[in-house]
């Protein structure tokens, strides 16, 4: 099982910090009935931030099962590979 280093995770929960920041200004957009443009770019924005922190995630799953000096199980290669396809 591929497990992930708290340590290596930071700029992820930084990047997943400030897309929460955006959901809520998204939240704010719609309770002050702003522009259905304004508020698709937001959501736009706080998208792509979750499939970037998602890609990081699965990038050093993938680093870790590489650099294991046992090499990656079968079921561990399936594993990263369903959840990259997920993101896909």
């Amino acid at each position: 099982m591929v497990t992930l280093n708290p340590d290596d995770m930071t700029p992820v929960v930084n990047r997943l910090k400030r897309a929460q920041g955006q959901i809520g200004g998204v939240i704010r957009l719609i309770e002050e009935g702003r522009d259905c443009k304004d508020v698709v770019t937001q959501l736009a924005a706080v998208s792509r931030a979750l499939d970037r922190a998602g890609f990081a995630i699965v990038s050093t799953g993938l680093r870790q099962c590489l650099s294991n000096p046992d090499g990656i199980s079968d079921e561990d290669q399936a594993t990263m590979e369903k959840l990259f396809l997920t993101l896909a």
